[in-house]
């Protein structure tokens, strides 16, 4: 029986996508790539933030979410901050119909010039993780989308 993990995300099954993995023994995250070559142009005010497709699902039991964090290299390296810090894929995100729970990082690019991330490059991390709730804790509501999609039940 699967528990938590990785998976390719339709539409990207060709595309030779490498699955998250941990680079040593005691890493508590999961190296995640760019899934296709994409520019991330230097921040202005008022800007949106640039979503880099990753290709990649998770799955995991329904008390767990997966924390998407910034790998200590990405603003100095290539200039890659997340506007929210912590991406949060809760479990039902997984396989939604709107876009199969493929997950994109949320990024801006702090630096003065365009950065080009290339597939393959990492630019983020993901963390599998228990999470609690309140003992009056009401929540009944069913994922009706994908991508920002909790405030739309």
């Amino acid at each position: 029986m699967k528990e938590r993990g990785f998976e390719i995300a339709k539409g990207y099954e060709d595309k030779g996508i490498n699955l998250p993995i941990r680079k040593t023994r005691n890493s508590a995250a999961y190296d995640i790539e760019a899934a296709e070559d994409i520019i991330l142009p230097s921040f202005k005010k008022g800007m949106k933030p640039t979503l880099i497709p990753t290709g990649i699902k998770a799955y995991m039991k329904s008390d767990e979410v997966l924390l998407i964090v910034p790998r200590s290299s990405g603003p100095k390296k290539q200039g890659i901050s997340f506007p929210h810090n912590v991406g949060v894929i809760d479990s039902d995100y997984y396989g939604n119909s709107e876009n199969d729970g493929h997950i994109f990082i949320q990024c801006i690019n702090l630096k003065d010039e365009d950065v080009l991330i290339k597939k393959g490059d990492a630019v983020g991390q993901a963390i599998f993780q228990k999470y609690l709730t309140v003992d009056d804790d009401s929540a009944n509501g069913i994922r009706a989308g994908g991508f920002g999609s909790t405030d739309k039940n």
